[in-house]
């Protein structure tokens, strides 16, 4: 044996890189490549899957962003990430009905001036800030009547065509 630096090299050997071709041509080796390939192609898969499903729960077109993510290996899907809406459709539309029920509850609750669009009880007669009629005291009980009213539901008194005011 001579040495070379400090590594011994046999003398009968004549190839010093036969240990690193031993190592690379092991059958370990290569079930350890082919087990990590086999990973990788399982998570890629995988990936264009779980983007198929989410592009399609949150309202987008699904085949397309399933075909990007296929063809365009692990990108495809970050890209995906990066670019889809931030919430589920479903989500979404709750929310959007959800806001259309309370603003009808508030338009119910609130009462509107038809002419400057300002806030008013339900019993006042006139708008404090714009004057318009907004009711009509009834000429018998004296409770405010919507002016298309011609009978108070209160006291039943039919009311003269002189205390509607048009």
């Amino acid at each position: 044996m001579s040495r070379v630096g400090s590594v011994y090299l046999s003398q009968t050997d004549p190839d010093p890189f036969r240990v690193v071709d031993d190592l690379l041509s092991s059958p370990y080796l290569t079930i350890g490549f082919r087990l990590v390939l086999f990973f990788f192609v399982v998570l890629w898969l995988a990936l264009a899957y779980w983007t198929f499903a989410d592009a399609g729960r949150r309202g987008t077109v699904r085949f397309f962003w399933g075909v990007v993510a296929l063809v365009f290996p692990f990108v495809g899907t970050l890209i995906y990430v990066i670019v889809r809406p931030p919430e589920y459709a479903l989500d979404s539309r709750e929310r959007e009905l959800e806001l259309a029920v309370l603003e009808k509850e508030l338009r119910q609750r609130v009462n509107l001036c038809p002419r400057c669009r300002s806030v008013v009880e339900k019993d006042y007669l006139l708008c404090p800030e714009c004057g318009w009629d907004l009711k009509m005291p009834c000429k018998s009980c004296g409770k405010p009547l919507d002016l298309n009213w011609r009978t108070c539901p209160y006291c039943a008194t039919v009311q003269s065509e002189k205390n509607i005011n048009w």
